[in-house]
């Protein structure tokens, strides 16, 4: 036997050991789980069986260690390069980490899907329903039973809607990354209904004449939906969606079904995942699957994420249009400015380098990508765009910051959600968003929401505004379009009617309808709404197009200026001819346009006469606002309390007793002396009990998010001990006990400054359980030392168990000599 055929049979040997050895470790810790979650609750994951020896898995197996050991002795025989046995095995091995993952992931969700509420929360306190967190959010155990029941009849009208609405979508998506024949064959959406995890009903501030409806709804069901795509034969199992389903009854009439229509849609983008299983298995790595992810994604937003909704008919006393005709509430008008402080990611051959950062902004189903910049940290983008915004109750402005690289997945920076119904109340916001996610880096945004007007005064002001801000994408108003119809086609070949669909465009948008199979008379009734830049001059074009043979039967451009003659600026639903068809072609819309108008605060004079309230606590990255709990307020102190390190008319500090009570009890010392608890106040002149300087901090716990949130604001009078070397300082953050570095945070350093001010916020994941045992460890130090050495200026130690994080808390803290971090 040569040499090389010994050493490849010798790899062999070592990789089948390899593979046998972890095959027993997984299964061993399958086990030791399985048990420990078995012993504590009912809620545990099935072990799965991979014990089954039927003849066709030992056959399949058997020509699958066939085909590896194979491909190891081709390569051999051959004397190729090492790298052709080393890449497949590295990407064998990533694929199957990977394929691991999600699978337990999946696995873990079906479970919860199919078990009790009662056992869900036993067993993830970390992930409970919505109704837990927020009062107004009930429970709908109910409303699961009833979905049980009717789930096999909802089998028949959920292929439709694949086969009429997402087929031929996703089909056109994937053409476009070159792959072709795409058609589901067997659909079957399982035993396993959809949960609803709580329901939200508005009482205020709505119309008389409708009814709005959150559902917080998950689906982790059995489906199994087969397909063929390239001719290759795949199936999708495991499928799974979670997101937040609005439903608004309106409007409201007083026969039965006392409601005239539904309209359905997601405020934002579910979370979907699912399992591609047969021939297109291989297909289930990083980089393909993805494709149709994103494919799939994109064709439930273009369906029912805002601004797009599913509108369901209940009574025919009520016009179509009146449900399917978009009616904006606004517009988001969105400056992302720049960004500072993001992480490096890109290695250079002396360490980190920079990054070439771009950023994502999503609203609803909209979506917009920056420029990329390179190599800055500190990249200044000036991006404008606009969201026309349905419901800015519970929809999220949505930011990523990502590192773009060339051949390899892009790096993500962070990310931060902002809630429109925020920049609805203020008119405008300027603000600063620290990005989550991240160890650092933040993002600074420039907001305006503009209200919809029919009144054609307004006009002038919104293209002046236009003028002003110097950029030509920007739009004055929005074109709502509604058709319901065509009549009397031309045939685009002999003797066969055609299969019509419509394209719709105004300026650089264009929307496409669904194709209508063999009809002269096709029916739509489908709306959209476009942003228009200048009503004067914007032409909207509808084209009428033969699918098969690619003609255009007709088309009509019409004049948005005609509409500023309108009474309200809207033209009803009526027909009107096409041009370039048959004589008597015509196609039935109606159009409303509306007026961009920037809302202005209607209490401004009221909050001027009111008196000064604190500085609030900077706005922490994506809660909610029902996290937000102001400042604890103190009243002013009689002049005996106050602080004597002060005689002046400043903000003064005073010692009371501690009203926070504990989490948990703790044991009291004998002697229950006063402790310091300090007002949000911006000055102090005292340099803390050892003369080291004080510093500033905010402290809120979010438990939605289950994330401890930390500001930095200012440091004080840090002493000068030498007037010829002044310091540098910077802020370190460490999550006590363990001081991992994966908890390690850092502020910007400040140059020459015994006074810095940062502004910067931090952020935990910790679990509400482990919050009374974390500290946070505060070290304050400077870059000017020996050798370039940080010597530490003073620490604070932080203990969270001595806080109640149902308000914010705002506080100075005095720097102490640093202290041996003990675990």
């Amino acid at each position: 036997m040569r040499f090389r055929d010994r050493t490849i049979l010798c790899t062999i040997a070592i990789l089948l050991k390899l593979k046998i050895l972890s095959l027993c470790g997984e299964q061993c810790v399958w086990i030791k789980k399985a048990n420990n979650m078995s012993e504590n609750s009912k809620f545990a994951l099935p072990v799965s069986n991979d014990g089954d020896t039927n003849v066709l898995s030992m056959i399949y197996r058997f020509f699958k260690k066939v085909s590896i050991v194979g491909a190891v002795y081709l390569v051999g025989y051959m004397q190729w390069s090492v790298a052709w046995l080393i890449g497949p095995v590295v990407l064998s091995v990533l694929r199957d980490q990977w394929r691991r993952e999600n699978e337990y992931r999946r696995n873990l969700a079906k479970v919860v899907a199919v078990s009790s509420e009662k056992d869900v929360v036993l067993a993830r306190l970390d992930d409970l329903p919505a109704w837990v967190f927020f009062q107004d959010v009930e429970r709908a155990e109910w409303l699961n039973r009833i979905l049980l029941q009717v789930w096999p009849n909802v089998n028949h009208y959920a292929k439709t809607i694949l086969k009429e609405t997402i087929e031929p979508a996703v089909a056109e998506s994937l053409a476009n990354f070159k792959l072709n024949g795409f058609k589901f064959e067997r659909m079957i959406l399982g035993t396993i209904a959809p949960r609803v995890g709580g329901v939200k009903v508005y009482d205020k501030n709505l119309s008389r004449n409708e009814i709005i409806m959150d559902v917080d709804l998950f689906y982790a069901g059995d489906c199994d939906i087969s397909f063929v795509l390239q001719r290759i034969r795949g199936g999708i199992k495991d499928l799974q969606i979670h997101g937040m389903l609005r439903v608004i009854m309106k409007p409201l009439i007083t026969k039965i079904p006392l409601v005239g229509g539904l309209q359905v849609f997601f405020l934002n983008n579910p979370s979907i995942d699912f399992n591609l299983v047969g021939a297109a298995d291989i297909l289930d790595m990083p980089g393909f699957s993805d494709i149709l992810r994103r494919c799939i994604i994109e064709q439930v937003a273009k369906m029912m994420v805002l601004p797009n909704k599913l509108p369901i008919k209940l009574s025919d006393e009520i016009p179509t249009v009146d449900l399917r005709m978009p009616d904006p509430e606004g517009v988001l008008r969105i400056h992302l400015v720049q960004a500072q402080n993001l992480m490096k990611k890109d290695v250079s051959m002396i360490g980190k380098g920079k990054s070439d950062p771009y950023a994502i902004i999503t609203v609803g189903a909209q979506q917009w990508k920056t420029k990329h910049i390179d190599n800055d940290v500190n990249p200044r983008w000036e991006f404008w765009c606009e969201a026309r915004v349905m419901q800015s109750l519970g929809q999220a402005l949505e930011i990523e910051v990502f590192d773009k690289d060339d051949g390899n997945d892009d790096d993500k920076l962070g990310r931060c959600s902002l809630d429109i119904s925020q920049v609805v109340s203020a008119g405008r916001l300027d603000t600063w968003q620290t990005l989550q996610q991240a160890k650092h880096g933040k993002v600074h945004l420039r907001l305006s929401w503009h209200r919809l007007s029919t009144e054609l005064a307004d006009l002038n002001q919104a293209l002046l505004e236009v003028q002003l801000i110097k950029n030509s994408e920007l739009s004055t108003a929005v074109l709502s379009v509604y058709i319901d119809s065509c009549k009397n086609l031309p045939n685009a070949r002999a003797q066969s009617k055609p299969d019509p669909y419509l394209q719709i465009t105004l300026g650089k948008k264009t929307e496409n309808t669904a194709v209508q199979m063999r009809t002269d008379c096709p029916v739509y009734e489908i709306g959209h709404s476009f942003l228009v830049h200048n009503p004067n001059i914007d032409m909207l074009e509808v084209k009428v197009i033969d699918q098969k043979t690619g003609n255009q039967l007709g088309i009509l451009m019409y004049s948005v200026a005609s509409l500023l003659k309108q009474n309200n600026l809207t033209m009803l639903p009526q027909p009107i001819n096409l041009q370039k068809s048959g004589p008597e072609s015509k196609i039935i819309l109606a159009l409303q346009l509306k007026i961009l108008k920037e809302a202005v605060k209607e209490d401004l004079e009221e909050e001027a006469e009111a008196p000064p309230t604190p500085e609030p606590l900077p706005a922490a990255p994506a809660p909610d606002a029902t996290d937000a709990a102001p400042p604890v307020m103190i009243p002013p102190a009689p002049t005996g309390e106050a602080d004597n390190t002060s005689e002046k008319s400043i903000p003064v500090e005073r010692i009371v007793r501690q009203v926070d009570t504990p989490q948990e009890s703790q044991p009291q010392p004998e002697n229950d002396t006063p402790k310091l608890v300090h007002r949000v106040s911006s000055l102090t002149t005292s340099a803390g009990e050892a003369g080291l300087g004080r510093i500033l901090l905010s402290l809120r716990y979010s438990i939605l998010n289950q994330t401890l949130y930390v500001v930095v604001h200012k440091i004080m009078n840090i002493p000068l001990k030498d007037p010829t070397n002044v310091p540098d300082p910077y802020v370190k953050l460490y999550l006590l006990p363990g001081r991992a570095k994966e908890s390690k945070r850092k502020t910007l350093v400040v140059k020459d400054s015994c006074m810095p001010e940062y502004d910067e916020t931090f952020e935990w994941v910790i679990p509400h359980a482990e919050l009374h045992s974390r500290q946070v460890e505060v070290t304050v130090a400077t870059h000017k030392g020996f050798l370039g050495g940080s010597p530490v200026i003073g620490q604070v130690i932080v203990h969270l168990n001595q806080y109640d994080f149902r308000e914010a808390k705002t506080l100075w803290f005095d720097l102490l000599p640093e202290v041996v971090p003990r675990d």
